[in-house]
């Protein structure tokens, strides 16, 4: 029988799952493994069950046993893995797409409702009673009729612009390829970043986090947005230049922001907490109990597919 690191606490019924198909080596106390513990208890393992918050760079991948033949990323992303070092040395990475969509575009659209509707200062004045009604009070962003830029057009962009579409905004997107128009259903095509972000009174970034894409917002791009804009991320931390993003809040270049990820969690950039139109949330996107155990099923399916068969349909290196 294989044996397989679980990095983090998954729900019972999905070890549950795991420990009949396996041997295995769960982590009961849910603690953050450093990598240097990581590489120690993967020795006698035949392959990791990880998460997001597991840092799986060159030097930890270099160092795993050579009797790890799979990494199975407990999420859709996999910035945390590097991809290439684990096919160097015959390490097969799956992921676990399309099961999480849903729960994912729905925080999406709770990041934009909040931060065009002032969400964050309508609770904490709610809860101190420190409110009075009056014509002007906590003015925020109609969506109606309101442009959305989305980054990135893949499963949860898509889903994102079919229940924005429903509230009344008009959708704007950046892909690395024009979607077909069944899929586009009506969203309007732009080739390049600066093309789409000076129409998007609200952006929604969806894209992953690759070389490519990291500190895509900012400094530069964030003058392309129109005066008061929204920004909302509900795809990885690595995207943003907090730094650039923080000054544009401060010179009200950018009105708002609505943040489900960002660098370093869950230690969030201080320079965030001044600003009371910042919408934050602790990494929500695929906090269903429905999603997470599809996802870790999932993740345990890859591993079965793989040792079964040699490959993974999920098999993304």
């Amino acid at each position: 029988m294989k044996k397989i690191l679980i990095t983090r606490r998954l729900l019972r019924e999905n070890e549950d799952k795991a420990s009949k198909k396996f041997k295995v080596e769960l982590n009961l106390n849910d603690e953050l493994y450093t990598q240097s513990k990581l590489i120690e208890l993967s020795n006698g393992c035949d392959g990791i069950l990880a998460s997001l918050t597991d840092k799986m760079d060159a030097q930890t991948i270099n160092k795993l046993p050579n009797t790890i033949k799979i990494i199975s990323n407990f999420a859709v992303g996999f910035g945390n893995i590097d991809l290439e070092a684990a096919k160097k040395k015959g390490i097969a990475v799956t992921n676990t797409p399309d099961v999480l969509t849903d729960a994912t575009a729905e925080i999406g659209v709770l990041l934009i409702l909040g931060a065009c509707r002032r969400a964050s200062e309508g609770i904490e004045n709610a809860r101190s009673a420190n409110w009075k009604w009056s014509a002007d009070y906590l003015i925020g962003k109609q969506l109606t009729g309101t442009r959305l830029g989305i980054l990135g057009m893949g499963r949860i962009g898509q889903k994102i612009a079919e229940i924005t579409k429903s509230l009344g905004m008009i959708i704007h997107y950046h892909n690395r390829s024009k979607l077909s128009e069944d899929k586009e259903k009506g969203a309007i095509y732009h080739d390049s970043i600066k093309s789409l972000f000076s129409v998007s009174d609200v952006l929604s970034i969806c894209c992953p986090a690759t070389k490519e894409t990291q500190n895509l917002i900012n400094k530069k791009s964030l003058e392309y947005f129109p005066k008061g804009a929204v920004i909302t991320n509900v795809a990885r931390g690595d995207i943003v230049d907090d730094d650039a993003l923080i000054d544009a809040l401060d010179r009200r270049k950018i009105y708002a922001i609505g943040l489900d990820v960002y660098k370093g969690e869950p230690n969030l950039n201080p320079g965030y907490l001044k600003f009371k139109q910042a919408f934050i949330l602790p990494h929500l996107g695929s906090a269903t109990k429905d999603t997470r155990l599809a996802m870790a099923n999932l993740a345990i399916d890859n591993i079965v597919e793989f040792f079964d068969t040699g490959s993974c349909k999920n098999k993304i290196n």
